[in-house]
């Protein structure tokens, strides 16, 4: 179930033929993206895995900080000391679901403009493939159908296990699965059961006052403070649902929690990470409040409502301040540095979304030219004086996987040119 631009409407000859002329380019390096994954059964590093260390494992003790020390140490150190670590790669299940879409597109892509891929994969069996995973590797003993990352993770006020559920992972999860209703019609009715999940799980309730709704991030939440885009998220779960089945309570539970969210919108048209703003080191940062458009723009698309209009030009228009001229994208509203893989990735996807194809191609050239390692292989961050030259499954390569897909299926639709990327 791919996000509709609302400019993108219908298709024409000459559409076609921009497609053939300017799409082998992208869909090559989206090729050999996909290749690169599939050679490595789409497991690696990914970001904040280091308490898979088995070093870590190895020790005595088990302590809070001890655990800090070696998860941050990881992941913040300039070069890959995962090796070193003895850090395990395995498969992330967001990772895993985005993985499974860019296959569904590329196999829709290559049989419309006749593009032959030149390696032999059979797109649509991987697609099949991921998404049986995605359905055996769920989170289970929970309402409904959820997912959660692959490792632990260690918090100052909690400690996520493997497979702990949170909203985020399990909306990638159920856009996946709603996408290979084609494949097969399991995948929808498993997909459907999140909604049970986010309600009951996540503790769905609405705001005193008549301030819309909110839902928990995961399992372990503290009450103390509100995680935004993981609310978006949760919201586009129940939309993509409502769409899908036709329940209404869906979308009416899905529009109060973007209720509130919409009244969380900062004067500037951003959102902070949380609420309140000081119970995150996050403020404002790029890749978060792409998420939260992103979930506005769905709504949107899917329900034909004006409901949010307002919001989400607010929204766009804070959001394309978030990119430099060249396409290059800032960290938050106050720092250029770190330029992160992600937020170049949501970059393209919500101006993709947004019908802005001539923005998210800047966002893509930037990208090719100062992150792309070449034969399918994406780095994590540029720094002001030096680029993290490190390539995590989920965090680089499925994510610029599926916003290269998503961007060029928008391009066949719309006709607009992909350039020499």
């Amino acid at each position: 179930m791919t996000l509709q631009s609302p400019n993108a409407t219908h298709e024409t000859h000459r559409s076609a033929d921009r497609a053939r002329s300017n799409g082998p380019t992208v869909l090559r390096v989206l090729r050999d993206t996909l290749a690169y994954a599939r050679r490595r059964d789409y497991t690696g590093w990914d970001y904040g895995d280091g308490m898979s260390s088995r070093i870590r494992r190895a020790l005595p003790v088990d302590n809070k900080w001890v655990n800090l020390a070696f998860q941050e140490t990881i992941k913040r150190a300039p070069v890959n000391v995962r090796p070193l670590f003895l850090v395990e790669q395995r498969r992330n299940y967001k990772g895993t679901a985005l993985f499974a879409m860019t296959n569904l597109n590329f196999d829709r892509l290559t049989t419309d403009i006749d593009y032959d891929p030149a390696d032999g994969a059979n797109y649509l069996a991987e697609a099949r493939d991921l998404l049986d995973w995605l359905v055996e590797n769920r989170s289970r003993g929970y309402s409904g159908y959820c997912g959660g990352h692959n490792h632990e993770i260690q918090h100052l006020d909690g400690r996520g296990v493997p497979n702990d559920p949170d909203v985020v992972s399990t909306s990638y999860g159920v856009k996946a699965l709603l996408a290979g209703a084609d494949i097969d019609s399991r995948y929808p009715e498993m997909a459907r059961t999140a909604a049970a999940f986010v309600t009951d799980d996540l503790d769905y309730r609405e705001v005193d006052g008549g301030d819309g709704a909110i839902i928990n991030y995961h399992m372990n939440h503290s009450d103390d403070y509100y995680t935004i885009n993981a609310g978006a998220l949760g919201a586009r779960i129940l939309v993509e649902l409502y769409d899908f089945f036709g329940d209404r309570v869906l979308l009416d539970r899905a529009t109060k929690i973007l209720d509130h969210i919409a009244r969380l919108q900062t004067d500037v048209g951003g959102w902070h990470y949380r609420e309140p703003a000081d119970a995150s080191h996050l403020s404002m940062d790029s890749h978060h409040n792409g998420f939260v458009v992103e979930a506005f723009q769905q709504y949107r698309s899917l329900t034909g409502s004006s409901r949010y209009d307002d919001t989400v030009d607010r929204a766009l228009s804070f959001y394309r301040g978030l990119f430099e001229a060249d396409g290059a994208p800032r960290f938050d509203e106050e720092n250029a540095y770190p330029r992160d893989i992600h937020a170049a990735a949501q970059g393209i996807l919500v101006f993709t979304y947004a019908g802005e194809l001539d923005v998210a191609e800047r966002i893509l050239r930037w990208t090719l030219r100062n992150l792309y390692a070449g034969d399918g292989r994406f780095y994590f961050r540029k720094g002001r004086f030096y680029t993290k030259r490190i390539t995590l499954m989920r965090w680089c390569q499925a994510w610029m996987a599926y916003a290269m897909s998503e961007y060029l299926t928008a391009q066949r639709i719309s006709g607009a040119p992909v350039g020499e990327n």
